[in-house]
């Protein structure tokens, strides 16, 4: 579903990305773990389109969207919960949630929002709840919450979360990690990017480790969490 060869991104006048290969096929859930200032959320700006890469190929679905903004490439089947929620503060939940389904357009978009915002509410109870309160006054688990929503809101083919526990309370990180595992569950593709390296690769099919800006070891999930060096590294062991 998403292949991407040779990588090089360069942010601030840093080279925060020499040169990666990845890829994420149909259904999978993957992982990419590293330690801060790795590369993984300049990686993912890059994916998206909010940031501009150097030099190598990104595809999805077969066909190169290098260069494409991110309302494009929504628009395509993928979108992104970005590192710090990014949730619209000054709008209500319900307002956060339609702003998702932008890309929804025809006849029946007025009955698909209004159905997959009743999917959000059973999928995060809490946002019912508040449903009528300013995005900018809840907690960050909620806004966590609301991000994932609003993100499925636009009915991703592939969905690609940026570090989604950060900040959060230990009942909170297991909620948010639940569905995760629901949203690949229900057949949508993942690629998660994650501080909490045990429990992403708990979850996750396959893993790449990524450290200043390459890819340094890949496989999968389960071999990654038993292999000393991540262990050692990423497990605190």
């Amino acid at each position: 579903m998403l292949s991407v060869n040779n990588l090089k991104v360069a942010y601030g006048g840093i080279q925060a990305v020499k040169g990666i290969d990845l890829a994420v096929h149909a259904g999978e859930l993957v992982t990419l773990i590293g330690s801060n200032g790795a590369g993984k959320t300049t990686t993912m700006k890059a994916l998206t389109g909010t940031l501009a890469a150097q030099s190598g190929e990104i595809e999805f679905l077969g066909q190169s969207i290098k260069g494409r903004g991110a309302w494009d490439l929504v628009a395509q089947g993928l979108a992104m919960v970005p590192e710090g929620r990014g949730v619209f503060t000054r709008m209500t939940i319900i307002e956060n949630l339609q702003m998702g389904a932008y890309v929804l357009t025809g006849a029946s978009a007025k009955a698909q929002i209004a159905d997959d915002i009743e999917k959000a509410f059973v999928t995060f109870p809490r946002l019912k709840e508040r449903k009528d309160q300013l995005a900018g006054t809840m907690s960050g688990g909620e806004q966590q919450m609301l991000a994932m929503a609003r993100a499925l809101m636009s009915r991703p083919k592939m969905l690609l979360l940026d570090e989604p526990s950060m900040g959060l309370s230990p009942i909170m990180v297991e909620k948010i990690f639940d569905v995760v595992r629901d949203v690949r569950a229900q057949g949508v593709t993942v690629l998660l990017v994650e501080q909490n390296a045990k429990l992403a690769l708990q979850i996750a099919d396959r893993a790449y480790v990524m450290e200043s800006g390459l890819i340094t070891m890949s496989g999968a999930a389960k071999d990654l969490l038993d292999d000393p060096r991540v262990r050692a590294a990423y497990l605190g062991e």
